[in-house]
């Protein structure tokens, strides 16, 4: 478990690169849109803190990333001037592998079962480091500058709704949110097609979805699941999950481009959809890396 003094140092090792971004009124509350962060997503925070911590960046660094934490890694990794190799799945949305070739990185396409083995592969050919999506406290401390922000800019918050998949978000969130507030309501949001969380608060215990099963949902960034690590903290401190469907997510996505003319990906409008359901909170606009197509089709 991570700690808040992690997390508070994470804020002061990453506050040089990534964008305080503001709290923004819309709908029944808030929206924190980190889709304004120079890679279009949160998971800068968590890549420029764990890559500042490494100790040996000699042989480079690699990933494993349905996108964002992708970009994040390359951003990180180029800004070190370090190299980077990043492992994607074969239903990545062509923006994102083609946003983190540009920043540098090396991209391996693989099937979506074959990340995490392709990348291990990979640490061991070239002795290099590796930066898991969630699975890292490191990671977790830095998604988890988030949760301080909000505290700080409105003291008075009720609720936080945090988008899951992996877990690392709202981890880090959850910790920073309930070490300070135990009072304010921490509540997770899930893609119904892959809410594997939601099921697993239901039992008690960690449920796996078969991750074809979790492909279905149109929020690519919520295809992951938690790990014992973030489980751990998801189990302690989330006080709810709202699970939203896709229709949800897209009139979502809409609303936010034609009321706050803000850009977001499906994954990005998630925490949004609940917290319409809710009435209430701030919501966590997680990333705006959207596929043109989609967005077109939407706004049509």
């Amino acid at each position: 478990m991570i700690t808040l003094s992690e997390v508070r140092s994470a804020a002061a090792v990453i506050a040089p690169h990534v964008v305080r971004t503001p709290l923004l009124p819309f709908g029944p509350g808030w929206i924190k849109p980190e889709n304004l962060q120079p890679v279009g997503a949160f998971k800068l925070r968590g890549a420029l803190n764990a890559l500042a911590r490494l100790e040996n960046r000699a042989g480079g660094v690699v990933a494993y990333s349905s996108g964002n934490h992708a970009q994040a890694v390359a951003f990180a990794a180029r800004l070190h001037g370090v190299p980077a190799a990043i492992v994607m799945p074969d239903n990545t949305p062509a923006v994102k592998v083609e946003a983190t070739k540009a920043l540098g990185a090396e991209v391996f396409i693989v099937g979506i079962t074959e990340r995490v083995e392709r990348a291990e592969a990979l640490v061991a050919e070239r002795d290099a480091a590796l930066i898991p999506p969630f699975d890292h406290p490191d990671v977790i401390a830095g998604q988890g500058t988030i949760g301080l922000e909000v505290l700080e800019d409105l003291p008075d918050v009720d609720a936080v709704v945090v988008p899951m998949s992996g877990g690392g978000l709202i981890s880090g969130v959850a910790t920073a949110v309930k070490s300070l507030r135990p009072d304010v309501r921490v509540v997770g949001a899930e893609p119904a097609l892959a809410a594997d969380i939601a099921e697993s608060l239901t039992t008690g215990e960690l449920v796996r979805w078969d991750p074809f099963r979790r492909a279905q949902t149109a929020a690519d960034a919520l295809r992951d699941e938690p790990s014992a690590l973030t489980w751990s903290h998801i189990a302690k401190y989330v006080d709810d999950v709202v699970t939203v469907s896709e229709e949800e997510i897209f009139a979502a996505m809409t609303a936010l481009v034609r009321e706050a003319r803000l850009v977001t990906e499906p994954s990005g409008a998630v925490a949004v959809a609940a917290q319409a359901r809710l009435g209430t909170g701030v919501a966590v606009v997680s990333g705006g890396n959207v596929d043109p197509a989609l967005l077109v089709r939407l706004l049509a």
